[in-house]
């Protein structure tokens, strides 16, 4: 069983932990039936549970007691839980259920029988560089979804890469670690760090903040661990390594794994800048960048000069040399620290204030007889020296503790010129940086800033405005005539997401092929808004009626009925079925068909006829003979006023009749 020092692994592999737990047997909720412990972590406990409603086996992720008893924690985890509840996506663990029983605070979520990432990098690392992409695509997609609904994840890690035993990849854990930063600050600059400090982007260590870019960084060490088999900072305490992410480049992977192709280093270094403007956006960005990538691998280039320097960070405000904080609005928190020094477990210090400028001791008075008149004005002279010294000392200390900065002004909601006007009228820098959709901010205004209103930050120094987009909203794409996976992937780009699929059948559309979508093509939608599909199951299926020796005509009237297409393919002679009648089908009678599939009939044109020869006139015995020869049976009698002269006086049927071959021919005597 895998775990970290703040994550848990909830992918069942096998076996219960022995130690007993009082939790185990306990009705949550009166609906989870709590049964193994199956992971144990810093921030919680996962059992494997029954829900009872249901009737179905889900992991259930109990809060350490220290968690659970804050109210405000409780209240935060459950948006949070919420908020990951609502994100749909076949690579994400599923959060089924919230609540608070007593204190126990718990999230019931899908249950995957399997291991994580951490189990296959302990195998197969270092992997190539195309089965290291592979892992990482649903590792992206699950990303880009939650960075799409405003999601980030925070403590992106193998641990929290689930792989189930029937292959499918999935990403747990989403919302949590933001919901414990909130509660707790943990930050670089006022506690303890969160995440595992292995995958923390530089921003998280120096000012706790996050974006979707610091899923991107830990993303981008995951994948240098994939390709060689480490993490690229290591330290003998967690502090440490948190200053190399701070102050070191993640090596490139070739250094450890030479022959690797320069994109795939370059790759892993846009996706780990420590400077986050160089990063990918968020994790769709990265995951087409990787895509580019296997391209060039699957073409088997092992050599491309222009995607490497497409992704080649152009800049880096970050140099190793220079070593300056990522964030220029607040100090190098590691500053005035031995890091050395430093051991686990420790809380980050708070960033260290500069000295106060001490004033120097005044004159000790002399303990021998007063001094002359001149000894007195000299003592006035440095006693007032001295006053200006702790005069001057105070204005330094004010000027290095609270003189150099500056609050951020608050212009949310302002136009750009306004909000430039007024950063600038407090001494600020102003960058604009990319905009971003808003529900309430309408276009063109300010919709955010970095650092915060109110936040220090120094005289001269830097602020960046996000202008405002208005409302994030997508059309839904034309979807009918894709194949199913071909309109998620469709939805996906257009940031939807695939609601649930209904089957229907269809004469005239292949099955597999979408047929209509919910809500239909052109409406607008919030991102991530569900969109369900109708899907061909094809011509619906028809078992046939068997039609042999019965009518030709009825046979097609069904078929029409049916969907079918009847014909008649031929028409034979047959001596059983009369005319008309159906003498074979193709298919034949109980085949199973479908609407719109033909059916040919051979129909039956009854016995086949032969001409009757005339015999009139002829001698009895010649004319039998004539008749026998021809299949004809003969019969004679003798015609009215018989002579007995042995000729053919009639016949019946008489010549030149149509009969059947062995009809019986009537020969009249005279």
């Amino acid at each position: 069983m895998q775990r970290d020092e703040h994550g848990d692994r909830h992918a069942r592999t096998g076996g219960a932990e022995s130690a007993p737990d009082p939790l185990t047997g306990r009705l949550l909720d009166r609906r989870y039936r709590i049964g193994s412990r199956i992971a144990r972590g810093g921030m919680a406990s996962v059992y494997e549970a029954t829900d009872l409603r249901l009737d179905r086996t889900v992991a259930v992720k109990v809060m350490h007691p220290g968690l659970g008893d804050d109210n405000e924690f409780a209240e935060r985890f459950v948006r949070e839980a919420r908020a990951a509840a609502r994100l749909s996506h076949p690579n994400v663990v599923a959060v089924y259920d919230q609540g608070d029983e007593d204190g126990t605070v718990f999230l019931a979520m899908e249950l995957i029988p399997g291991h994580t990432l951490r189990d296959v990098i302990r195998k197969e690392a270092p992997m190539s560089p195309a089965r290291a992409l592979a892992v990482m695509e649903p590792v992206l997609s699950a990303l880009a979804a939650a960075h799409r609904a405003g999601l980030v994840h925070r403590d992106v890690k193998p641990e929290n890469v689930l792989i189930a035993d029937d292959g499918r990849v999935k990403v747990a854990d989403f919302g949590l670690a933001k919901a414990v930063s909130s509660d707790t600050q943990h930050t670089a600059t006022g506690g303890v760090l969160i995440g595992t400090v292995s995958y923390l982007a530089p921003e998280l260590v120096v000012s706790g903040r996050a974006d979707a870019r610091a899923d991107v960084y830990a993303a981008g060490v995951v994948l240098f661990e994939l390709l060689t088999g480490a993490k690229p900072h290591e330290g003998e305490t967690p502090i440490q390594v948190a200053y190399k992410h701070v102050h070191e480049d993640v090596p490139p992977p070739s250094s450890l794994e030479p022959g690797l192709p320069a994109y795939v280093d370059a790759l892993v270094a846009r996706a780990t800048a420590r400077d986050r403007e160089l990063r990918p956006a968020d994790a769709a960005v990265l995951l087409h960048q990787v895509h580019r990538v296997g391209h060039a691998l699957a073409e088997g280039v092992l050599d491309d000069a222009d995607l490497t320097a497409d992704l080649t960070p152009v800049r880096m405000r970050l140099e190793s040399a220079e070593a300056p904080s990522p964030d220029d609005t607040a100090p190098d928190p590691f500053e005035g620290l031995d890091v050395g020094d430093m051991t686990a477990p420790i809380r980050v210090l708070d960033t260290p204030a500069p000295p106060r400028s001490t004033p120097p001791r005044p004159p000790e008075r002399p303990t021998g007889p007063p001094p002359g008149r001149r000894r007195s004005r000299k003592g006035l002279v440095l006693l007032l020296v001295a006053l200006l010294l702790v005069i001057g000392g105070g204005v330094g200390a004010w000027w290095f503790l609270d003189g150099r900065y500056t609050s951020t002004p608050g212009v949310l909601g302002m136009t750009q010129k306004a909000a430039e006007s007024a950063l600038e009228d407090a001494g600020l820098t102003v960058e604009v940086g990319d905009p971003a959709y808003s529900e309430t901010v309408p276009v063109g205004r300010v919709v955010g800033t970095d650092p915060d209103p109110g936040s220090r930050v120094l005289d001269g120094g830097t602020v960046t405005i996000t202008l405002s987009l208005g409302k994030e909203r997508y059309d839904v794409p034309k979807l009918r005539g894709l194949t199913e996976d071909d309109a998620q992937d469709a939805l996906s780009a257009g940031h939807l997401s695939f609601g649930t699929t209904t089957e229907k059948w269809s004469d005239d559309i292949a099955a597999g092929i979408v047929m209509a979508s919910s809500p239909k093509v052109g409406t607008t939608l919030r991102p991530g808004a569900p969109v369900d599909l109708v899907v061909s199951k094809g011509p619906q299926p028809v078992k046939l009626k068997d039609w042999v020796g019965k009518s030709a005509d009825d046979a097609i009237a069904w078929m029409k009925a049916h969907g079918l297409t009847g014909k008649t393919a031929s028409k034979e002679y047959s001596d059983d079925v009369a005319e008309g009648d159906v003498i074979s089908m193709d298919p034949p009678g109980g085949t199973t068909v479908h609407r719109g599939d033909e059916v040919s009939f051979v129909v039956s044109k009854g016995p086949e006829l032969v001409e009757v020869p005339s015999v009139r006139a002829q001698g009895v015995d010649a004319a039998t003979e004539t008749l026998r020869n021809l299949g004809f049976n003969v019969v004679t009698e003798e015609a009215p006023g018989y002579l007995g002269l042995g000729f053919v006086f009639s016949q019946s049927p008489g010549g030149g009749d149509m009969v059947p071959p062995g009809s019986t021919i009537t020969l009249s005597l005279i």
